[in-house]
């Protein structure tokens, strides 16, 4: 994942729809066109398991209520740009062990040329 540069969002480029920090990160994923970290993805779903454990009886309200879309987007990418540089490969393993799932957050990494 090193090999693939964080892209740096344009201020004039269209505000991604989402309601969950999820479906941010899979719009993401649309608009780069680059998977995002395994980490990342545990973080965001983290996320998104804290906001629904608080509101019980209530629908979830987009989080653009709470944060300004194009600052959800640059905070996932500066989790990811820590994720790529930081994560080691044993820790991956380990978690990926314990996890069943994982590969449902793990994508092919082909970097462009």
């Amino acid at each position: 994942m090193k090999q693939i540069s964080v892209p740096v969002a344009l201020e004039t480029s269209p505000e991604l729809p989402f309601i969950t920090w999820q479906k941010l990160a899979e719009s993401m994923k649309q608009k780069y066109e680059q998977p995002l970290h395994y980490l990342t993805h545990m973080l965001l779903k983290q996320w998104d398991q804290s906001r629904a454990s608080t509101t019980k009886n209530e629908l979830i309200k987009p989080i653009s209520n709470v944060i300004h879309p194009s600052k959800a987007e640059a905070t996932v990418w500066v989790v990811e740009e820590f994720n790529r540089q930081f994560a080691s490969h044993h820790y991956l393993a380990e978690l990926w062990l314990s996890d069943p799932n994982y590969h449902d957050f793990v994508d092919t990494i082909t970097p462009k040329n």
